[in-house]
C-alpha cells in the first residue's frame, strides 16, 4: 500500500519551547489516522506543518507525494484542511465563502458551484446557503469550514476537531462522511478528543505528548500492554471463586462484576487454560470464559498519565 504521508524526525520548537519532539510517521492511503493527545500536546501543529502553513525547526515529511521543502501551492491544492477554529467571512453568505474559496483552490465557476451544491447537501446546509455566515451557530460555521476542506477533492484531509460544536445528529452524519471519504480512497488525518470517535473511526491511531507515546493500528495499540483483562462468568455464585482466584500469582486483580469475575493477568492465551483447569478441578461451575478488549480510552489515560507523571517508555508499533 502507497503511504499518503510520511515524516522522518519532525520537530517544530517555538523559541524554548518544543512543541513537536521528532516524529516519525508513515500513514498509509485510504486509511483514517487518529492523532490523539491533550491539550497542548502539539497536534494542531503538526497538522499545520504538514499542510504547509508553518516551516518545521528540524527534520522533514513528504505529504502526497511532495515534500515540504517543495512547492508549498502544489502541496495546499493537494490537500484540505478544517482547522481548529473555522474562520470565515461573516458578511458573506455560506454560498459566497464557498465560491470564493472554491476559486482560490483553482475551480471554475460552474465546477465550484457544483461542489458547493453537493457538500451544502451532504451538510444539510443547502437552504440556509444565502445567509451570511455571520448568524451562524458554531456547529453551522464548522459544518462550512468542512465543506470548504473537501470543495477540491483532496486526496489528503486534515480534520482537527471536526465534530467540535456539532450535535449528536450532526456529528454522526459527518462520522458517516468520513467513512465513505475513506472508502473514496482519501487518506484522514483526524485529531479528536472523543476517544469513542477515534474508536469508531480510525484504522490507525497516534498517542502524542510533544513525542508520540504510542501508535499503530487499533488492534495492536490494544495488546500493546502486557495486562489483559478477562471475564469469568460462574453458572451460581461467582463471589465464592473470588479469594481462591487471588491466590494466582498471575493474576494482579480480581473483582466482582454483577454475575461474573474479571481478572487481570498477562498473556490469557497461557493463563486461561491454567485458570480454566484449576477452577474445574475445584469444582466450579464456569461456562464462560471471555477476554475484555481493553478501552482506547483506557489506554490514553495510562498513556497520558504516566507521561504527566514520569517517563514513558515510547512504543511504536509497526505499520
Amino acid at each position: 500500500m502507497s503511504v499518503a504521508i510520511e515524516t522522518n524526525e519532525l520537530s517544530r520548537h517555538f523559541e524554548e519551547k518544543v512543541a513537536v519532539d521528532r516524529i516519525t510517521l508513515a500513514i498509509p492511503e485510504s486509511t483514517v489516522f487518529g492523532f490523539l493527545g491533550p491539550n497542548g500536546a502539539g497536534k494542531t501543529t503538526t497538522v499545520r506543518m504538514l499542510a504547509g502553513l508553518i516551516s518545521p525547526t528540524s527534520g522533514d515529511a513528504t505529504v502526497a507525494g511532495i515534500p515540504l521543502t517543495g512547492n508549498l501551492k502544489r502541496l495546499r491544492g493537494s490537500v484540505g484542511l478544517l482547522t481548529e477554529s473555522p474562520g470565515l467571512y461573516d458578511q458573506l453568505t455560506a454560498f459566497q465563502n464557498l465560491f470564493f474559496f472554491g476559486k482560490l483552490y483553482g475551480l471554475s465557476s460552474s465546477g465550484a458551484k457544483s461542489q458547493i451544491e453537493k457538500y451544502l447537501k451532504i451538510l444539510e446546509l443547502w437552504d440556509v446557503r444565502d445567509q451570511r455566515a455571520g448568524t451562524f451557530s458554531k456547529g453551522m460555521r464548522q459544518k462550512v469550514a468542512i465543506a470548504r476542506a473537501l470543495l477540491h477533492e483532496p486526496g489528503i484531509i486534515f480534520l482537527d476537531e471536526p465534530t467540535s460544536g456539532l450535535d449528536p445528529a450532526a456529528a454522526r452524519s459527518l462520522r458517516d462522511l468520513i467513512k465513505s471519504l475513506r472508502a473514496d480512497g482519501r487518506t484522514i488525518f483526524l485529531t479528536t478528543h472523543n476517544l469513542p470517535e477515534a474508536e469508531d473511526l480510525c484504522d490507525q491511531i497516534a498517542i502524542m505528548k510533544g513525542s508520540i507515546l504510542m501508535m499503530g493500528a487499533q488492534t495492536e495499540v490494544r495488546n500493546r500492554s502486557a495486562k489483559c483483562r478477562v471475564r469469568l462468568t460462574f453458572a451460581s455464585d461467582p463471589s465464592v471463586w473470588l479469594k481462591p482466584l487471588r491466590l494466582f500469582d498471575f493474576v494482579t486483580e480480581a473483582e466482582m462484576r454483577e454475575s461474573s469475575i474479571e481478572v487481570v493477568l498477562d498473556d490469557p492465551k497461557i493463563r486461561n487454560p491454567i485458570l480454566i483447569r484449576a477452577l474445574a478441578a475445584e469444582g466450579a461451575n464456569l461456562y464462560a470464559v471471555e477476554v475484555v478488549q481493553k478501552r482506547l480510552e483506557e489506554i490514553y489515560l495510562s498513556l497520558i498519565g504516566n507521561a504527566n507523571g514520569a517517563q514513558v517508555e515510547t512504543g511504536e508499533l509497526s505499520h
